[in-house]
């Protein structure tokens, strides 16, 4: 079986790979002084790493999307098996020498992969946090409907009051039956109507942010 040429050169007789290390630090030295080179180089190599180890947190199908070398993929998939710290910590220095060879492309698509999977854990969470809030307006207070059918009203969305207004009732009801008297200041434990309430308002507003999207 024919062995792989190295791509690379000779410096003072000694050969340098290209990607290696040494390769980054003499091209790193022909832009300024060495020391500021070593600084630069260790900063790079430190936010290379980083970002092999956020690669860790990437939904499969983001990650899939990426041009990565089969020798970095196996490294990510077994570094998420590590669970020994030295272990991952000597995995996580692998993957960041495996980050180095990457193509700037690459790289770039590696980040904007993270900022997409991070904005929509952002909006997500705000959705969940906005339905929520109506959704305790809703329990709190009888005119928050009036207001809330007005929201639904200017998204196409036409729900029923009467069933809306049974569902609240239904959701304080149970509320106050599922909490007994000696257990004032415990967690109140919520039934089927407090969730079809919740859902109902996170499905309304998902239909809100889509339409907003679309234009």
């Amino acid at each position: 079986m024919s062995r792989k040429i190295k791509r690379g050169y000779y410096v003072k007789g000694q050969f340098v790979e290209e990607g290696s290390e040494l390769d980054i630090e003499l091209k790193a030295e022909m832009k300024g002084t060495t020391e500021l080179s070593k600084t630069d180089l260790k900063r790079e190599m430190d936010r290379l790493q980083q970002l092999g180890e956020d690669l860790l947190t990437l939904r499969a199908d983001l990650l899939a999307g990426l041009d990565l070398s089969e020798k970095l993929q196996d490294a990510l998939a077994e570094a998420k098996r590590i669970t020994n710290f030295e272990g991952r910590r000597r995995q996580m220095q692998f993957i960041g020498k495996l980050m180095r060879l990457l193509e700037p492309e690459t790289i770039a698509a590696a980040q904007a992969a993270l900022e997409t999977q991070h904005k929509g854990s952002a909006e997500e969470k705000l959705a969940l946090h906005q339905a929520e809030q109506w959704r305790d307006r809703l329990l709190a207070n009888d005119a928050a409907l009036t207001e809330w059918l007005s929201v639904a009203h200017t998204q196409g969305n036409e729900p029923d009051p009467q069933h809306l207004r049974a569902l609240i009732r239904q959701a304080r009801k149970d509320a106050q039956a599922k909490q007994p008297p000696e257990s004032a200041g415990a967690a109140v434990r919520h039934g089927k109507a407090y969730r079809e309430i919740f859902q109902h308002v996170k499905t309304t507003l998902s239909a809100e942010d889509q339409g907003t999207d679309a234009h």
